[in-house]
């Protein structure tokens, strides 16, 4: 798992940025995802573990959430 912190989040459009600790590229974080978490929201400067998968438009999307 990659531990990383949320830059943002917004819940109205349902997605937002994740920057992984290591420094490597940001990872888009979509509502399903947090939803299949358990999770309402995530807040910005959270910290949190994701596994990653390329998503459907290309970018890498972070997947199976977990907070630390």
């Amino acid at each position: 798992m990659i531990s990383g912190t949320v830059k943002f989040y917004n819940t109205t459009n349902g997605f937002g940025f994740i920057a992984p600790d290591d420094g490597s590229k940001d990872a888009i974080v979509q509502a399903g995802a947090v939803e299949r978490a358990g999770l309402s929201s995530l807040g910005e400067g959270q910290k949190i573990s994701y596994d990653i998968e390329n998503g459907p438009d290309g970018r890498m999307a972070a997947i199976n959430l977990r907070l630390p």
